[in-house]
């Protein structure tokens, strides 16, 4: 993978910030600064321009809860017409108490793979992603299980119950917080931070065979603003208990590195979700091979479920299209 450009989300502040400068320690020549608004995305930009000034920082308004935002900063990028190396998706939030659902009808803590998924199909579809690209999502630990506090949903069981089995639109259900969704505000990132490992599964099988993508949970660290909307319980109590604790928390600059070592890995491991081992929220992170994040139809659920919210999709590859089309599912494909 070229050093030349990396686009980073939710880099105005704690782990996309942290990213941005240790990119710009590592020989990129430029990095863009994807904010909310411009604004905040030009701040964050010439401060990180005041501390490396051999890098050129490219401020970018991208707010994803807003599919016309992104379209927008699709459009920008098209009119720079540069490819990008380095596609880092770290924008994400940790929901509150109250349910809160974007414009767009969809949850907030899931509404960040949407607008990450947007932008991903809008580049690929106009080939601004080098042929070796790497694509780093924002994925993190109760996704794997094992979490206290945080359990994810049985989507099969949750899909037979209410769903006659449908398991994209049970998927598309907890994307909105719909029907049957009794809503608890770990639960929907619990639930959010899997679908990104689905997601990123499904678009390995999807992508140019040079290109990877890869789901990575950074790992714990409170030092940042994910938690700005997170109930009274975990924002005063817990965290500040976990933050006592040795090993249980990291520095933004510890958490945002675990981007930057994926961004290496090879195509042997595309789609994969990396995470802290089991029982631990820092230190070496290794591939997760649950069985629930390994199954093919929870991944390509969640894709159309994605799909189906968003309304952007890539060309089937032939054998996805024959599984569409009624066709049984090899498990070789998943592997």
């Amino acid at each position: 993978m070229d050093h030349s450009i990396a686009l980073v989300t939710g880099a105005t502040s704690g782990l996309g910030h942290a990213a941005a400068r240790l990119l710009a320690g590592e020989g990129w020549h430029e990095i863009v600064v994807a904010g909310r608004s411009l604004a905040a995305a030009q701040q964050a930009a010439a401060h990180l321009a005041a501390e490396n000034k051999t890098v050129i920082f490219t401020p970018l308004a991208l707010d994803l809860d807003v599919p016309a935002s992104v379209q927008s900063a699709l459009d920008s990028l098209v009119k720079q017409d540069r490819p990008i190396d380095f596609l880092l998706l770290n924008a994400g939030m940790v929901p509150g108490k109250a349910r809160v659902l974007t414009a767009a009808g969809v949850e907030a803590a899931q509404a960040p793979l949407i607008g990450h998924h947007q932008l991903t199909i809008g580049l690929l579809r106009a080939k601004l992603l080098s042929p070796d690209a790497r694509i780093v999502i924002a994925s993190a630990e109760p996704a794997r299980g094992g979490v206290p506090m945080f359990t994810y949903t049985d989507a099969p069981a949750f899909a037979a119950k209410y769903f006659r089995g449908d398991q994209t639109a049970a998927v598309e259900a907890l994307i909105r917080n719909g029907p049957h969704v009794k809503y608890a505000p770990n639960n929907a990132y619990a639930d959010a931070k899997l679908n990104v490992a689905w997601w990123a599964a499904a678009l390995a099988r999807r992508l140019p065979s040079g290109m990877a993508v890869y789901a990575v949970s950074p790992g714990a660290s409170n030092a940042t603003n994910v938690a700005r909307n997170a109930g009274p319980l975990l924002k005063y109590l817990m965290i500040p208990i976990v933050n006592l604790i040795p090993g249980m928390n990291q520095t933004p600059e510890t958490a945002a590195r675990r981007y930057l070592q994926a961004s290496a890995f090879g195509t042997d491991v595309s789609g994969k979700f990396f995470a802290s081992a089991q029982g631990k929220f820092s230190g070496p992170m290794e591939v997760q091979l649950q069985p629930h994040l390994l199954d093919g139809a929870n991944q390509e659920a969640a894709w159309q479920a994605v799909v189906n919210v968003s309304g952007a999709d890539l060309p089937h590859p032939e054998w996805l299209t024959e599984v569409s089309e009624g066709a049984p599912i090899a498990a070789d494909h998943f592997r």
